[in-house]
């Protein structure tokens, strides 16, 4: 089969004979035949190859009387021709985006299969196959510690930072993603997985874009690079992908150089202030902090009269002509507003308030 897709529909059978399936997914984008970035729906497909699919999908799951989750693969050729590779009987890694088009929980409904439940009971709620609906797109990226500039090996180091996007349309699986983590050679590299869902498939390129540039993992070398120029290539966004796509495209491994000036920052901080500026002996010193100084107060005199009174007393207007009439400089007090980022419990301390305060 010449520049084939990989295509996979997603089923799901229960202990009574019921079965249904949750619309397919598009898994052509690959290297060395691992899944590297997948969506849902497939956009190669007609609505009659798409019937035609996924009854062949449930054909193979009823011949077996299939329970659980599970997954029919198969490889489109160039004509709309599909041929079965195999059967997962398992959930995948990218069930996300099928979840993500459909309102679906696939694993939790594999669970409730598992203790014994109809795929019509009000936990599954799934009475039927027209009951199973799907709405926009949604892909998914897998982020991983592999350097794509180096054969995609693997890089083991420890997360000197971790920071992920989120916002509407965006979900995040993660594993052991956060600072501090230890990545070791003894497992898989996934970091997280990212999923992003649009009403169009453009947007939730547009997303995934986006996301994948929010990232900002350090200690580590990771593949965001590669996936930003993959979810950016014009073939891709044609959903034209085939299991070869990533072979035939180079120009996907011309990546732009991280800079990190946060990173550099931050470290050229902290060996100045462990060891000191380079070239002077002498340490510098911070200037002196002084506190402020409360004015005395004397509560039995009447306060001054400021604009205030001159509002209650000549009106808006009246206060208006005031202050055009004023060659000094007036300065307003915003210690006590509170709103416009000048809260009270931000800008006010109990130590000031006590100072000024009635005995």
């Amino acid at each position: 089969i010449e520049h084939p897709k990989h295509i996979e529909v997603q089923v799901l059978g229960d202990n009574y004979g019921n079965l249904v399936h949750f619309f397919e997914r598009d898994c052509s984008i690959q290297r060395r035949h691992q899944k590297v970035v997948e969506f849902a729906p497939a956009l190669c497909l007609s609505d009659e190859q798409r019937q035609d699919l996924c009854e062949a999908a449930l054909k193979v799951a009823r011949h077996v009387r299939y329970r659980n989750a599970g997954t029919v693969e198969f490889l489109l050729d160039q004509e709309g021709n599909f041929y079965f590779i195999e059967m997962n009987p398992r959930i995948q890694v990218e069930h996300t985006v099928t979840e993500m088009i459909t309102g679906r929980n696939l694993v939790q409904a594999q669970i409730l299969v598992a203790q014994g439940l109809k795929l019509c009971s009000p936990e599954i709620d799934v009475p039927n196959q027209d009951a199973v609906t799907m709405r926009g797109y949604a892909i998914q990226c897998r982020v991983t510690t592999e350097d794509p500039a180096n054969g995609f090996a693997p890089d083991i180091g420890t997360l000197k930072a971790y920071r992920s996007p989120g916002g509407f349309g965006v979900r995040l699986d993660a594993g052991n993603a956060f600072a501090g983590a230890h990545i070791t050679p003894h497992y898989d590299s996934l970091l997280v997985k990212l999923s992003t869902w649009g009403i169009t498939f453009r947007e939730a390129a547009q997303v995934m874009d986006r996301s994948l540039r929010e990232f900002r993992i350090r200690g580590v070398n990771t593949n965001i690079p590669f996936l930003e120029n993959v979810v950016t290539h014009p073939v891709f966004l044609a959903g034209n992908c085939d299991t070869s796509f990533i072979d035939k495209h180079p120009e996907l491994l011309t990546m732009r150089e991280k800079k990190d000036r946060a990173t550099k920052i931050l470290s050229f901080m902290g060996n100045v202030i462990v060891n000191g500026s380079p070239g002077i002996d002498k340490p510098l010193r911070s200037a002196n902090l002084l506190e402020p100084r409360v004015p005395h107060v004397d509560p039995s005199q009447a306060p001054p009269k400021g604009t205030a009174d001159i509002l209650r007393e000549r009106g808006a207007e009246g206060l208006s002509r005031w202050i055009l009439e004023q060659q000094q400089i007036l300065i307003t007090d915003t210690t006590m507003r509170d709103a416009h980022q000048s809260l009270l419990a931000t800008r006010v301390r109990s130590h000031d308030l006590l100072r000024i305060a009635e005995p």
